[in-house]
């Protein structure tokens, strides 16, 4: 099975977990998607994160976080830049979103970071996703 867009791929694994209220699920791994899974943890969408190595393959543990009432903390994820429209914004345009509920997480030439840092440095860059 070949995947071309891994942080498409990562976003609907979590997604769909999340609707089927799973503790756990399973992403393939690369260092875009392993970074991104890290900024989920930090701003607390999810609750951790850790990369599996399976011998040559890696994968990526991911636990989803769940409120109260048992529904998943993530709102809404979307694809922002995909692979067919790369989608790229200075700094002045990722400074907040959602009312500063949500975030925007950005491939900037700092790494991939999420918009507050990338703000904060100056910088803008490619529109991976936004998360609220």
């Amino acid at each position: 099975m070949a995947i071309n867009d891994l942080v498409s791929d990562a976003l609907t694994r979590i997604r769909n977990a999340g609707m089927r209220r799973l503790d756990v699920t399973t992403l393939v791994h690369s260092k875009s998607v392993e970074a991104m899974a890290n900024i989920l943890v930090e701003k607390g969408y999810i609750d951790s994160c850790n990369v599996v190595q399976d011998g040559v393959k890696k994968t990526i543990n991911v636990v989803l976080k769940y409120n109260d009432e048992g529904k998943t903390v993530i709102n809404e994820m979307k694809r922002v830049s995909k692979p067919g429209r790369r989608v790229y914004k200075p700094k002045a345009e990722i400074k907040r979103f959602k009312n500063g509920y949500g975030t925007i997480i950005v491939s900037t030439s700092r790494g991939i970071l999420p918009n507050d840092k990338a703000y904060e440095l100056g910088i803008g860059g490619e529109v991976m996703c936004t998360i609220w």
